[in-house]
């Protein structure tokens, strides 16, 4: 009876991922994000502001909640020690909460960075650095998690769905979130990073980064035997990613938290130029992707499974 009630529950998720998972909204989501008018979503700048309003309006729809006050902004200040003038920035990450049932105090944080580059000062044709891959993929991959498990009502442990800003700056927005919460509350971080194009391993296939640091990776992988989507560890172990992106400032506080990506990172040609553009990404991989991460992290969201604590 448990065999049958556990294929019944797989068969109920696989049809509701297939019907809110879609490529059309996908692209909507991507080609938004990384369209000329965001500017590059330069933390700090004028064109991030328009991201923030896109991404808390898709929060607003879905359902979500403000965390911890009246707004999805976690607003907060930060001396920028990259720029020459060492300039004073007003940073705001957007939080999402879907709250839990049985065990609402426990968090599992899905997130991804929503700033790039901005745009060039100096120079002629194109000059806007729209960042689809990174990051627009993941924020995209992001929202519609948000919307899936908000309709899948299978989430005991609440949910916080953020978008961080400054990740290009040295993962300042993550590091901030982190003062801010208790670690032991948060059960695993999923972050998204660069999944639109083709994985290293071929088609229907991701990377997970500091796989053996925790049982994570474990866990996402039982849970998709029954798909044929694979997931391997991070292959690119002298590119350090594990410490490059916004997992890390949760990994260094115990949680175990962990990138998922697709990118050939040492084939990638567009990685930091203004040709990372959304038409050159594969929508049918990024939207395949959020299907197997949905699947692979269901059964944390829904209190069954529990990562160990992280090793650095």
């Amino acid at each position: 009876m448990k065999n049958l009630t556990f294929i019944f529950f797989v068969f109920v998720c696989s049809f509701l991922n297939s019907q809110t998972v879609n490529e059309i909204s996908v692209k909507k989501h991507l080609y938004t994000l990384a369209n000329d008018s965001m500017q590059g979503r330069k933390a700090g700048g004028p064109g991030i502001e328009k991201a923030a309003k896109y991404i808390e309006q898709q929060f607003s729809k879905i359902g979500l909640k403000p965390f911890n006050g009246s707004s999805f902004r976690q607003t907060f200040k930060h001396i920028n020690k990259r720029s020459e003038k060492k300039e004073e920035l007003t940073l705001f990450n957007v939080i999402g909460l879907l709250e839990g049932t049985t065990l609402k105090e426990e968090f599992v944080v899905i997130s991804a960075h929503y700033d790039h580059l901005g745009r060039k000062n100096i120079g002629e044709g194109d000059l806007i650095f729209n960042g689809a891959n990174d990051n627009a993929s993941g924020v995209s991959a992001m929202i519609m998690l948000a919307d899936y498990f908000k309709k899948a009502k299978i989430n005991k442990r609440s949910i916080l769905f953020i978008a961080f800003t400054a990740e290009e700056m040295g993962l300042v927005g993550s590091n901030h979130f982190g003062k801010t919460i208790s670690a032991e509350t948060i059960i695993a971080g999923v972050n998204i990073e660069m999944i639109g194009k083709e994985s290293p391993f071929g088609p229907k296939t991701a990377w997970l980064t500091g796989f053996n640091r925790s049982d994570f990776g474990k866990i996402i992988q039982k849970n998709l035997s029954f798909s044929e989507y694979k997931l391997y560890p991070d292959p690119y172990k002298n590119y350090r990613l594990f410490f490059r992106s916004d997992n890390a400032s949760l990994a260094r506080l115990g949680v175990p938290a962990h990138t998922f990506s697709t990118s050939p990172m040492d084939k990638d040609l567009d990685y930091h130029k203004v040709s990372d553009e959304a038409e050159t990404l594969d929508v049918k991989t990024i939207t395949e992707t959020i299907k197997a991460i949905a699947t692979g992290i269901r059964s944390i969201i829904s209190g069954d499974d529990t990562p160990s604590r992280l090793i650095l």
